[in-house]
């Protein structure tokens, strides 16, 4: 971030020096000022087109992710539902291992987002008594069976996408050619200011420096969707944890979780 800051401010502040010193020259040519005008025009157009370009791939993988995080909470959620129809002691251990997977994804992986994304084994140990479980039901010939592989399906699909666009769906080299881009054009329109200017073209060039610098901090915060000011929180998980606990005390009233609050198997 300080570096975006620094490149576009020091563009600025090249731009209107050497500006200066033109403008301080003698001549006559005012066709000369209207060529390098031209110039810029291009500059501007692929300036813009970059920014352009680069939002859409960043809210794009900024809306995968959440939509992911919400699936997967709905998942989780789904799972333990359908398994309430499942026989005992299947049903009872399901839905203590979809509680402890909600806990475990919320303690020990959310955190695992913030440095690119990557499975933890204490949440894994609980999809892993998922298909366990399944085996089970499945040589019983249980009706809940399709059900329940569908929803984990479902709910593996979902946390392997949020793991993925974890990590920034922009290369750095298309990130740092698009701030090499802007801030050429922020120097160029501050070095192209008119011999007669004005204090409305300081004002307009600062907003466009403004702007151009929101537009790459805005673009560096969205592309890390679970870090930076706007990132995706794993709140949903949260609540869909608090309520599948709930629901599994009312459920089970003598029955023992096999995790902890953070989702960690203990003895049982």
């Amino acid at each position: 971030m300080t570096i975006t800051v620094v490149a576009i401010a020091t563009a600025l502040a090249l731009g209107l020096t050497a500006g200066r010193r033109r403008r301080r020259r003698p001549t006559g040519d005012e066709d000369a000022e209207a060529s390098f005008g031209d110039l810029i025009s291009p500059l501007e157009t692929l300036a813009v087109l970059l920014v352009a370009f680069v939002i859409v791939v960043a809210a794009e993988s900024y809306g995968a992710a959440s939509a992911a995080v919400e699936a997967e909470a709905g998942r989780v959620d789904q799972l333990y539902e359908v398994a309430d129809y499942a026989p005992e002691p299947q049903r009872e251990r399901l839905q203590a291992a979809a509680v402890c997977y909600a806990r475990a994804i919320e303690a020990a992986e959310w955190p695992l987002m913030a440095e690119g994304g990557s499975k933890s084994p204490v949440a894994s140990v609980w999809s892993t008594d998922f298909r366990r479980h399944f085996k089970e039901l499945a040589h019983g010939g249980d009706p809940t069976f399709p059900l329940l592989v569908a929803a984990d399906d479902e709910r593996s699909k979902a946390r392997q996408t949020r793991i993925s666009e974890a990590s920034p769906a922009i290369p750095s080299f298309v990130y740092w050619f698009m701030v090499v881009a802007l801030a050429a054009t922020v120097g160029a329109f501050a070095y192209g200011l008119p011999r007669d200017r004005r204090p409305a073209h300081l004002v307009l060039l600062y907003v466009l420096a403004g702007l151009f610098t929101g537009s790459l901090l805005l673009i560096e915060d969205i592309d890390s969707p679970f870090t930076g000011r706007i990132r995706i929180t794993g709140e949903v998980m949260r609540q869909a944890s608090e309520d599948i606990t709930e629901d599994f005390t009312a459920d089970h009233p003598t029955g023992t979780l096999p995790c902890d609050a953070d989702g960690t198997r203990v003895a049982t």
